[in-house]
């Protein structure tokens, strides 16, 4: 399942890419919505370094939040 790792401060979590909902862990409330947000905006990007990923290749650099 495509999916990315998301850390704040002692917290971790893991979203799904497709619907960038929170498969295991947990994050603070805000922190949440701004990786569900940066899931959104780079959706695409982010299925692209999956495949990537999984196949061996080193994934492109995508902006990270801030």
């Amino acid at each position: 399942m495509p999916h990315i790792h998301a850390e704040y401060q002692d917290n971790e979590a893991v979203f799904s890419i497709l619907d960038a909902e929170v498969i295991s862990g947990s994050l603070p409330r805000k922190q949440t919505r701004l990786v569900q947000a940066w899931i959104e905006l780079y959706q695409e990007s982010l299925m692209i370094d999956w495949k990537l990923a999984v196949s061996g290749q080193e994934p492109l650099r995508i902006e990270p939040l801030r």
